[in-house]
């Protein structure tokens, strides 16, 4: 969308994404995350190059509902006028989450509405995911072993002043549980952005580690 763009003159751009998430379990129905991440560009303009873009600071409380329902709700502020001369972003986001497990495979659809405080716009944003996950190593994931994670996610914005605005993500991952409370992820995320409009494509290398206190 236009407030979130600072480059135009290519429409495939390569970034790079890390982030650290500490999980923890406060009761048998609530759960809370911290997680900080960076993102950084590789390529762009047909040329290769590394500067960072942005900084994400990201707390989510989730409450238990049942075995298979829960809801979240997060806070996140994007730190990005010290680095690219972006906006920096305020952003409230309720998020409801259905999980199944079937044998090793878990699915999950999560909905996401989010209120995006960019400047002096508000860009409301509804998001959509499919996401299943299992180890590659047998029906139960022991440490030492990897698991895949994939999802494909479909995303909506408007805003009073900006045009309706479709996304698309596709993402896979391997992760690997190396403790007992620590996981390590890496893999890619495909975006499609603006698509019912001048479509921009992204691809993201995202590395991860996920600590469980």
């Amino acid at each position: 969308m236009t407030c979130g763009k600072s480059y135009g003159q290519n429409d495939f751009e390569t970034l790079g994404e890390s982030s650290f998430a500490i999980n923890h379990k406060v009761s048998e129905t609530y759960r809370i995350n911290f997680s900080a991440k960076a993102r950084y560009f590789l390529y762009r303009d047909n040329d290769f190059e590394f500067e960072n873009r942005q900084v994400d600071i990201v707390h989510f409380s989730t409450y238990k509902l049942d075995y298979t329902n829960s809801i979240s709700f997060g806070i996140q502020y994007r730190l990005r006028e010290n680095f690219d001369g972006g906006s920096n972003e305020l952003r409230l986001t309720q998020q409801y989450n259905f999980t199944k497990q079937n044998l090793a495979t878990r699915f999950g659809h999560r909905f996401r509405f989010e209120q995006r405080f960019i400047r002096d716009i508000t860009i409301f944003r509804y998001r959509y995911r499919f996401a299943l996950d299992f180890p590659l190593n047998g029906d139960k994931l022991d440490i030492g072993e990897s698991y895949l994670v994939s999802s494909m996610e479909a995303l909506l914005s408007h805003g009073k002043t900006i045009k309706p605005e479709t996304d698309h993500r596709t993402t896979i991952q391997i992760g690997w549980l190396m403790k007992e409370k620590l996981k390590l992820q890496a893999g890619l995320e495909y975006r499609f952005e603006a698509f019912n409009m001048a479509t921009e494509q992204k691809l993201f290398l995202l590395t991860s580690a996920i600590l469980k206190l």
